[in-house]
């Protein structure tokens, strides 16, 4: 008898459970995620009257996979460029909210009595809101064209990279079971180096790599292709000492900026989506009905701290950050849950087993509970906003908005400001590659150099030589390179830059030396005058290098054109858009639904503006663009209307331009159908070609096949002839086949 692995067995059993139960959530419109949690608690050794998995340690392997492609999937959405498009208004939000809510789980924890790693846990676990229920209720309830649906989409793209460095500092606080400042600091600092460093590696290799590929990569191959990716950045991430879920969110987010970003996007959902249903299975399978029952009023406590502070922290993060009160309202009132990421981090505590058995089905029931709150708080933004816009003293309400008013109307930049977008980056961006070149010399390739070579040999020194002879166009960019073009088209900005030139200069040698003092690190002190002879004649080698500016400039034009490459289109688009801050009116693109009653009209006979107030201010058709379109302009399936309006304009207008066709199908047609006909000796038909005997035209249809002495032939030719006792198919009006049947059979 055969014997089925215990791995298939559960596999199967779990997807039989998921798929059942979150059919049922389907059909009720609630979260599937919370399906998938339930079906792990049946499916768990907690339900004993049902079957359960028999290899438990299987399924954990399958969950670890669920949460690489999860994160792969998550980073697939990110984007680097999404993050600086945010702006500031979504991270200051973003950031008030997590260090609130770290805080406040903290300190909730120690209240309840727990050890300082379970309060730290607890920070960590409510301070990351959840996308995929954020993004579903704003679907169900139809809130997508609304203004502050962006802040909160930034909000949650920023709490996705600040969750892989709690990932990363939790981890490490774990594993040294203290909290240290300066480890968290060095941490956090090493973190953002290789972030730093596998995005510039991979925005410049990556791209051409894929585009020497392009014409091999159908979807079988282009999905291999990109999960091989993902898994080597999983490795290679676990090798310097970071985790899986880093390597595959960092994948994600390199591929997202390529031109094949959203193909893979599209091609892994059902990758994703399996495996995630089982991590999310799994999870619920941890569920312990006896600890829920125990610790029910705790459940209530933090569910109540984490909606109360969550609202709270987000409302006020982008109350600071210079949004409305209306908008900062329903801001918080959107971010008020948990969900994905808290359980990822729950199960990092139980993994590392530093955490209570307690917490991870605690964690689990507040997801759970402010799941289902989450779309009714959205659900009503709108009135408690009014109930609290009466209720607030006049003087308060003027005080925000001239605060609001303020910020958004800011148009002077400060020297640090101005300086950061001239230099930093460049010089950061750049120190991290010489940096690299330094690791990578040292760790690498200099201990292979000195396997059974003389202690007093020069290896060191012949290392420390070409780690520098690599660096030279990546220094030089740091000590001599131009300010960022974006800056110079400012005449204003180059002036000022002019006056701070000398501090300029003198700043970024400096920089330079303290670049080049980790060479002497690699140098043996019997050499120590070597190194010093090196660092002297450095600052010289700069100036007088002539290969330095020119490669470096071919570095940088190729990486900017990897990065901008998917977005060249767009980024010019944008430029051209208007900015109406402060104003509560806003620029959305809205594309014209071939079922509109708005298509084939003007806009003067559409009447647009006059109906919903909003002013069409460009249309995209294909390649061509209509900017400030008269009244004579007509509409057509498929345009781009760039509207300016309001939030409830723009979301009034949304559903007549993007109406979907509601109207039920037309019933089947019977009377045209397959029949056939059987050609008899005395027939009109028998003897002559198809295309001569004029059937097709007598019964307005087509012959698709003909059956002859036992042989069939499909789409016979038109010069084929038509013999007796043959049996034709057609197809076409039925009466018309069954009025000629007499005539075919010689009747």
């Amino acid at each position: 008898m055969l014997h089925l692995p215990d791995l298939i067995y559960d596999l199967g059993f779990i997807l039989v459970a998921g798929a059942i139960v979150t059919l049922l959530f389907r059909r009720f419109r609630q979260p599937v995620v919370l399906g998938y949690l339930i079906a792990g608690f049946l499916v768990s050794p907690h339900v004993p009257f049902l079957p359960t998995v028999k290899d438990e340690a299987s399924v954990k392997v399958w969950a670890e996979i669920g949460v690489i492609f999860l994160l792969f999937g998550l980073g697939l959405e990110f984007s680097f460029k999404k993050l600086a498009k945010v702006g500031k208004s979504a991270s200051v939000t973003a950031l008030v909210e997590i260090l609130f809510m770290l805080g406040v789980g903290f300190f909730t924890g120690q209240l309840l009595g727990w050890s300082n790693m379970d309060s730290i846990f607890l920070g960590g676990i409510l301070s990351i809101s959840s996308t995929t229920i954020i993004v579903r209720a704003f679907e169900e309830l139809g809130l997508k064209g609304r203004r502050f649906v962006s802040l909160v989409f930034g909000v949650l793209i920023v709490e996705d990279l600040v969750a892989i460095l709690l990932l990363v500092l939790l981890s490490t606080v774990a594993v040294t079971q203290a909290v240290s400042g300066s480890e968290l600091m060095q941490s956090a600092a090493r973190l953002i180096f290789f972030l730093m460093l596998w995005f510039l590696i991979g925005i410049y290799l990556l791209p051409m790599f894929l585009n020497k590929i392009r014409d091999l990569l159908s979807d079988e191959t282009t999905l291999i292709v990109s999960l091989a990716l993902c898994l080597m950045m999983v490795m290679l991430a676990t090798e310097v000492g970071f985790s899986p879920a880093l390597g595959a969110f960092v994948m994600g987010s390199i591929l997202a900026e390529t031109r094949e970003g959203r193909r893979v996007e599209h091609l892994l959902i059902p990758v994703r989506d399996l495996f995630a249903a089982v991590f999310f299975v799994s999870v619920g399978m941890l569920i312990d009905p006896k600890i829920l029952v125990d610790y029910a009023g705790i459940i209530l406590l933090i569910t109540l701290v984490t909606i109360l502070g969550k609202f709270l922290s987000s409302g006020l993060g982008a109350l600071i950050s210079g949004q409305t009160l209306r908008h900062s309202v329903q801001s918080g009132m959107s971010l008020a849950q948990i969900g994905e990421f808290s359980f990822i981090i729950a199960t990092l505590g139980v993994t590392l087993k530093v955490t209570s058995d307690f917490l991870y089905p605690v964690a689990v029931a507040v997801s759970a509970v402010t799941t289902f709150t989450t779309p009714y708080m959205i659900k009503y933004t709108d009135p408690f906003y009014a109930w609290l816009e009466k209720r607030l003293p006049q003087t308060v309400v003027e005080r925000l908005n001239k605060y609001q008013h303020a910020v958004a109307s800011r148009t002077s930049e400060s020297m640090t400001s101005l300086l950061w977008r001239a230099y930093g980056l460049k010089i950061l961006f750049n120190a991290i590659i010489v940096l690299a070149l330094y690791l990578g010399m040292e760790k690498l390739v200099l201990p292979r150099l000195l396997e059974g070579a003389d202690p007093e040999s020069w290896m060191p020194v012949i290392a420390a030589v070409v780690s520098f002879l690599l660096s030279i166009p990546f220094l030089w960019a740091i000590a001599l390179g131009g300010p960022d073009r974006s800056v110079t088209s400012d005449v204003h900005n180059i002036d000022r830059l002019r006056e701070l030139q000398f501090g300029i200069s003198f700043g970024r040698i400096f920089i330079v030396l303290l670049l080049l003092s980790p060479l002497v690190a690699q140098m043996s002190s019997a050499k120590a005058a070597s190194g010093l002879i090196l660092l002297v004649l450095a600052v010289p080698a700069l100036y007088l290098s002539r290969f330095a500016e020119p490669l470096y400039r071919t570095v940088e034009n190729r990486f900017i054109e990897n990065l901008n490459d998917k977005e060249r289109e767009a980024l010019s688009v944008q430029k051209n858009r208007p900015r109406l801050a402060p104003w509560n009116a806003t620029l959305e693109e809205i594309v014209l639904s071939p079922h509109s009653e708005l298509i084939a009209k003007s806009l003067e006979d559409s009447r647009v503006k006059e109906r919903f107030g909003v002013t069409v201010a460009l249309i995209e058709r294909g390649d061509q663009r209509i900017l400030s379109p008269g009244r004579h302009d007509l509409l057509l399936p498929g345009d781009r209307l760039y509207l300016i309006g309001t939030d409830e304009q723009l979301a009034q207008a949304r559903q007549v331009i993007e109406a979907a066709d509601h109207r039920p199908p037309p019933p089947a047609d019977e009377s045209y159908g397959l029949e056939s006909l059987i050609i008899k000796d005395n027939s009109v038909y028998a003897g002559k070609a198809i295309r001569d005997c004029g059937l097709r035209e007598a019964i307005r249809g087509l012959i698709v096949g003909i059956e002859r002495n036992g042989q069939r032939l499909l789409n016979p030719d038109s010069g084929l002839e038509l013999h007796s006792q043959d049996v034709v198919w057609v197809v076409g009006d039925r009466q018309r086949i069954r009025k000629l049947d007499q005539e075919a059979a010689g009747r």
